[in-house]
């Protein structure tokens, strides 16, 4: 049955890569149609672009909408590396909006923080323009964008658009001894934040770390990490834990077999996806 889903999805990849340039709508079958829009500028940054895909079939109810936001060390990376992911989310949930979204990248010109977050923020705005509704979102990332997702979801939302986090292998806590051994963590120190944008009594480190901004009304969060990822270690995921169950906020987490790129091979992304459809459908909070 899983072998038979990941060639299923591969056809499918396959041919909305084949007509991709060419039609403007997804047909996954089962009632899975979309209209599409493909690198959509949500700004004047050539980089700031997105994919958009809408149900094809009307709805009277305001539609949720999945941002996707892919990884890559925040220097690099594109919305393209989550394509094939983002088909196999609208295959499961055809009632939902998804956006699949790039990034101002960061560079030695330019800090990766306020930027990206602000970027996040921006395609919100944009999709309040574009559906004429205050959508509930629900943000999805892997490494950099697991980071992001749960960074602008605990510390920019203040009016608690974010139904939910999907953290995928995401850094939290970026002062972990375990965090430090990461290879790039010169980069974290130097150029992920700006250090004109901390408030004094804050260090970079904490104002960067998802954990640092976790209260009671933080949004519900499922997190999925390798026990063999010598990038993002577990003890991101038992911190994250323990500091969202502190503050008493919903929460699962998974451990997948394998190392930090290897969350969406089969079986663990069939497993994702569907831990994501049964996180999604319980009860929010009062």
């Amino acid at each position: 049955m899983k072998k038979n889903f990941k060639v299923t999805l591969l056809c499918l990849l396959a041919f909305f890569l084949w007509t991709g340039c060419k039609e403007k709508k997804v047909t996954l079958g089962k009632g899975a149609d979309f209209n599409k829009e493909q690198n959509i500028h949500y700004g004047d940054d050539p980089e700031k672009i997105m994919d958009l895909y809408i149900p094809e079939k009307k709805s009277t109810k305001e539609r949720e909408v999945f941002i996707i936001i892919h990884g890559g060390g925040w220097r690099a990376g594109d919305k393209s590396q989550l394509t094939f992911f983002t088909l196999s989310l609208m295959q499961k949930f055809p009632d939902h909006i998804f956006v699949n979204m790039n990034y101002r990248l960061a560079s030695q010109e330019r800090y990766a923080l306020p930027n990206q977050i602000s970027d996040i923020k921006d395609v919100a705005v944009f999709l309040e323009k574009k559906l004429r509704y205050n959508p509930k979102l629900i943000l999805l990332g892997n490494s950099a964008g697991g980071h992001l997702s749960m960074l602008y979801a605990y510390q920019t939302d203040i009016q608690k658009k974010v139904k939910a986090v999907i953290n995928i292998v995401g850094p939290t806590a970026l002062s972990d001894p375990g965090f430090k051994k990461y290879q790039e963590y010169s980069f974290v120190e130097r150029r992920l934040v700006d250090p004109r944008v901390p408030k004094s009594g804050i260090s970079r480190i904490a104002y960067a770390s998802p954990v640092h901004w976790i209260d009671s009304a933080s949004a519900p969060t499922l997190s999925y990490y390798g026990n063999t990822d010598h990038v993002v270690p577990l003890s991101q995921k038992r911190i994250l834990d323990s500091v969202l169950s502190k503050h008493h906020v919903r929460h699962e987490s998974y451990e997948f077999n394998g190392g930090h790129l290897d969350w969406d091979k089969a079986p663990n992304n069939v497993f994702l996806i569907n831990a994501i459809d049964q996180f999604l459908k319980q009860p929010e909070k009062k």
